[in-house]
């Protein structure tokens, strides 16, 4: 089986996650940023992970997804400055499904990734303020072991890997 982790990274959250899914896939995988991947409908398993720009997944994600028709099963990750299982975390995730309508969907995960000083600067200036802001400063450190182990899981629930080690023996970096 063939499988591809594909990702777009602005800060290093999603490439964090990326190289996470890359180390639990067993045989043959590839790991490339969404600008240099091959073409998903090479792949039996593409995961394509993202961080969120105005409510959605990036642009140069955005036009990955929609090359994604032809392989197999999709997984789609995510990360973003707005807090976990939130409203805002919820729509970003929905216009990647949208992205991927009719395409075989064997999960995805979203969690808070850290936002770098110089784009907190940015969106405190603009006017109005982006609504994820506010939840930006709980993202502080995130990705963290608990995203990775809740990773893992929505890995083995997708059916992409075994089941992740339990909380006291798991040693992510």
């Amino acid at each position: 089986m063939k499988q591809l982790v594909a990702y777009s990274s602005q800060g290093g959250n999603t490439k964090k996650l990326a190289e996470f899914i890359f180390s639990r896939l067993a045989g043959d995988k590839e790991i490339k940023p969404v600008a240099d991947a091959p073409d998903p409908a090479d792949y039996d398993v593409v995961a394509v992970g993202f961080w969120f720009k105005s409510g959605g997944p990036d642009p140069e994600s955005q036009e990955y997804l929609k090359k994604c028709k032809g392989a197999g099963k999709i997984f789609l990750f995510a990360t973003h400055g707005a807090a976990a299982g939130s409203e805002l975390a919820e729509i970003g995730m929905n216009r990647a499904r949208e992205l991927t309508a009719g395409m075989q969907i064997a999960g995805s995960f979203s969690c808070p990734g850290e936002v770098s000083a110089k784009v907190l600067e940015t969106a405190a200036n603009k006017d109005p303020q982006p609504p994820w802001l506010k939840d930006a400063a709980a993202a502080k450190g995130h990705p963290n072991n608990d995203d990775l182990y809740k990773l893992g899981e929505a890995l083995e629930k997708a059916g992409l890997v075994e089941k992740p080690q339990p909380p006291e023996k798991r040693m992510f970096s």
